[in-house]
């Protein structure tokens, strides 16, 4: 039995050109980028190109970017940050209940340093309103930090419209792209956006590396302390083969112009089509058409979550009940208790399949037919 990978949003597999040229990398570009001699300045000169290629992906300045180990440390720096260096000017931060962990946890941290925040609620389909934003916004708020794509049921919200609330406000608008960065076109000049944390491992490249994007005029405090690296807001040095892995794994989705959206749209499509032609019975979590083209996440009437991963996982088929942060924990889903409620079915038997570069029609296929077996069996069918 074939096992199939249906978790792209809690990480995906390398592209193989990311293997190779991160292998040449490590084999042969071994100096530090901070040297001073020949094997330094090569390093240096790698690392310069690389941010200028990851930068332009996004409409920003090279002097706009800052390499992290990944999502979680881009979302720290952005929250604590922005925080701590502007807290003269307010100590209100506005965030959501559906954010992944990285940033709620960095939330969390700033009230216990005194900072107010304001969690606003989501709709049924897991959107926030431009008008709930407006609502909270005050003239001592400093931040707002909103993801682009949520990590559990897929539903885009609306960045461009509550960064034009913001134009003329003191707030910096922060998002979290990890999973819209290399799905879909992003320009933060247009969007509006101030600073965007983003991860190589989503779009098949290496772990332990992403970036957090700053508008040169965006004032924040590095959280460590140490070298001078990335203009004194992160130091240690960088790890360049996964920098050169992170440009390699965009590069090849910016040659292909994101065909990629269609192409992953096109499995979910399959594998919901192949349900609704079954007699199962579920529901999907949020507007199905309105959701991000990786992400299907669908509550399944009289099961639990623990029993229908376990015996999805017999069957072959790797899948989430939600991030990969949370991946064992039997506490329901905070982004579906925001939508449905605390005490709702959904928070506890709903289950997210994610699409992406393993995938094919015969599979995705074979892998519909895998989860009605598995669903008829746990609902007594």
């Amino acid at each position: 039995m074939e096992p199939i990978y249906l978790d792209h949003a809690a990480t995906t597999p390398m592209h193989p050109a990311v293997i190779e040229k991160m292998s040449e990398t490590m084999k042969e570009i071994y100096g530090n980028p901070s040297s001073i001699h020949q094997f330094g300045r090569r390093a240096r000169a790698i690392l310069d190109e690389n941010r200028r290629y990851i930068a332009g992906t996004i409409g920003a300045d090279e002097k706009e970017l800052y390499f992290t180990s990944g999502g979680t440390e881009a979302d720290n720096l952005a929250l604590i940050g922005v925080a701590l260096a502007n807290q003269k000017k307010g100590k209100h931060i506005i965030t959501t209940k559906i954010e992944h962990h990285a940033n709620l946890h960095a939330a969390e941290h700033l009230e216990s340093l005194g900072f107010e925040l304001t969690y606003l609620p989501v709709s049924e389909a897991g959107y926030v309103t431009p008008a709930d934003v407006e609502k909270h916004l005050r003239d001592e708020t400093i931040l707002v930090s909103i993801m682009m794509i949520n990590n559990e049921v897929g539903a885009i919200q609306p960045i461009k419209e509550i960064a034009e609330l913001l134009k003329d406000h003191q707030a910096y608008l922060h998002t979290d792209a990890v999973q819209a960065y290399g799905l879909i076109k992003i320009n933060v000049k247009a969007l509006g956006i101030d600073l965007m944390s983003a991860s190589a491992h989503k779009l098949n490249g290496p772990k332990g590396v992403g970036f957090l994007y700053a508008g040169q005029e965006i004032k924040f405090n590095a959280l460590q302390h140490g070298g001078n690296q990335e203009r004194l807001k992160r130091p240690g040095t960088e790890s360049l083969p996964g920098i050169v892995g992170m440009r390699t794994a965009i590069q090849q989705i910016e040659a292909d112009n994101y065909k990629n959206f269609n192409q992953y749209k096109s499995y979910r499509d399959l594998f919901y089509q192949e349900l609704k032609q079954s007699d199962i019975d579920f529901t999907v979590n949020g507007v199905f058409d309105e959701l991000a083209p990786t992400i299907l996440n669908l509550s399944f009437a009289n099961t639990k979550v623990e029993p229908m991963l376990m015996s999805l996982d017999l069957e072959g088929i790797a899948v989430s009940s939600g991030s990969a942060c949370t991946a064992g924990s039997i506490e329901p889903s905070h982004v579906l208790t925001a939508m449905y409620g605390a005490d709702h079915p959904r928070t506890s038997n709903s289950i997210r399949f994610s699409f992406g570069s393993t995938n094919n029609e015969k599979q995705v296929i074979d892998a519909a037919s895998r989860v009605i077996k598995v669903v008829k069996r746990l609902a007594g069918k």
